[in-house]
């Protein structure tokens, strides 16, 4: 059956799972699921995944929802050395730090400001409280790339692959001030010229165009 993943190239959490399987070879079928046309909410999508998420990833039978759970099972799984996954206890905590940092922060904002429009009837662009959240998410993310060359060490992981797909839709919203957060956007630059990050350049161009109709901006 190979390895199938449910979700679409606009969603930043897709787009980190494919960017992951172009890096480790693993070939992937795309089934589009329209979450703006309800296509999550199927009984047939359903029967897959209850949370009605996207990606959801089915591997041969085996089922995986959420990215953060999806990429570190594909590296498990697939991946000829430990490089983006560390065995080493103590590399790993730290790339599964800012995998949560990616979930339970950065991600978070993202959806809960494109949310705001596209089903609260937002008309303001950004709230000072909105900016202010995708500020302090910037200037961690700065601040953890002072300490590393990437996100979770000196080499990059599956850290910097979820969270640079989060950051770049970010940026659809709030611009990246080279001169307050340097080290995002030399991050930035460094691994979109990576071969297999070019399925992002798709997405975050579908992201963009999508924000100015969610928007009106």
């Amino acid at each position: 059956m190979g390895v199938i993943l449910y979700g679409s190239i606009f969603s930043p959490p897709c787009r980190a799972v494919l960017i992951t399987a172009e890096a480790l070879g693993v070939p992937i079928q795309i089934k589009d699921v329209n979450i703006g046309e309800k296509e999550h909410l199927s009984p047939e999508f359903l029967k897959i995944n209850p949370q009605h998420t996207v990606p959801t990833l089915d591997d041969n039978g085996t089922i995986v929802i959420d990215s953060h759970a999806i990429l570190p099972f594909l590296v498990s799984k697939y991946a000829k050395d430990d490089c983006f996954y560390p065995k080493d206890l103590g590399k790993r905590a730290l790339v599964e730090a800012r995998l949560h940092f990616d979930s339970g922060s950065a991600f978070s904002v993202l959806k809960a400001v494109y949310r705001s429009h596209l089903y609260e009837g937002q008309l303001e662009y950004l709230t000072e409280l909105q900016t202010q959240k995708i500020l302090e998410v910037y200037a961690l993310i700065n601040t953890f790339l002072e300490r590393t060359e990437w996100i979770a060490g000196d080499h990059l992981t599956i850290a910097d692959i979820s969270l640079v797909t989060t950051v770049n839709s970010l940026e659809a919203m709030l611009a990246i001030d080279a001169r307050n957060f340097p080290n995002i956007v030399k991050w930035s630059e460094k691994a979109n010229e990576l071969p297999f990050f070019s399925i992002n350049k798709i997405g975050r161009k579908q992201y963009l165009d999508k924000w100015k109709v969610v928007s009106k901006h």
